[in-house]
């Protein structure tokens, strides 16, 4: 899990749920004009509160959070995971404002039962807590506010001396590793390597096809994206095969006009169409 892929509204998130784990603690009740050594219920003491609103909160956040961290989240009934975390942070929120106006449920419709008991100080802050909630799971994906990165991509590792060995680790400038089908070596933009033997390379020309024209002057570099991408497959088909997150280093292989050919961190390789506002490592 890459907490640099997180974003500011997942921020708001993870707040909100820390806030409705501390109310969850607090009086679920309110009594006018009863005793100090009276001993108030909190939210776990009702089935209902802590299934509809306290587990239902947590878990919601945790499926938000989680799925926004992993570079290919799991899919369940054709769901993304972080959509079931919305859904569960929606129906925290209805089932808390739902308990604000009857907290007692029906105990309180019995004849000359009153009009039983306030909401506690437990109850009131979970609405707010779950409302949060929801909102920043709802609108993370559509303002491009709450889009941006919670943490701020790590700076690009400074020049080594001559014959000094650079940090190891693909995701960041100045990493070595091994060379996909020849691809130049992070850290050392545009010197050849030695292809597999028998194995095309990217951008070679198959028997038969003309050889394209290279890009003018391009060498690879790496660079960051200011918030979630997606990255097209190289044959122009419309579904994209990875998402590019904030706070990654990611490899430009290739230009294609105003598009980046960039490769992830498992190797796979694909295009870059929307290249505004990227930061060059």
């Amino acid at each position: 899990m890459n907490i640099r892929s997180l974003t500011r509204g997942d921020g708001v998130v993870i707040g909100a749920a820390v806030l409705l784990f501390i109310a969850s603690f607090l009086d679920l009740y309110s009594v006018d004009g009863a005793p100090d050594s009276l001993d108030l219920p909190s939210l776990w003491a009702s089935g209902p509160v802590v299934l509809g609103v306290v587990l239902a909160g947590l878990i919601g956040a945790a499926l938000v959070v989680v799925a926004r961290g992993l570079p290919q989240p799991p899919k369940v009934a054709g769901l993304d995971l972080g959509q079931f975390g919305v859904a569960f942070t929606v129906f925290a929120a209805w089932s808390a404002l739902g308990n604000i106006f009857d907290v007692a449920g029906g105990a309180d419709n019995f004849g000359g039962a009153g009009d039983g008991p306030d909401p506690g100080t437990g109850v009131i802050l979970a609405l707010v807590a779950t409302l949060v909630m929801a909102v920043a799971a709802v609108a993370t994906p559509l303002v491009p506010a709450l889009k941006g990165a919670l943490l701020p991509a790590a700076r690009p590792a400074a020049p080594q001396p001559y014959g000094a060995q650079p940090p190891g680790g693909y995701g960041y400038p100045g990493a070595q590793q091994a060379s996909f089908g020849g691809q130049p070596q992070p850290g050392q933009p545009g010197q050849p390597q030695q292809p597999f033997p028998g194995q095309p390379q990217p951008g070679q020309p198959q028997a038969g096809q003309p050889a394209p024209a290279p890009a003018a002057d391009f060498s690879p570099f790496w660079f960051a994206v200011p918030v979630s991408r997606p990255l097209f497959p190289e044959d122009g088909s419309p579904t994209p095969i990875a998402e590019l997150a904030p706070g990654t280093w990611y490899l430009a292989v290739e230009q294609r006009g105003p598009s980046l050919v960039a490769q992830t961190q498992d190797g796979r390789r694909g295009v870059l169409q929307d290249t505004s506002g990227i930061q060059r490592g």
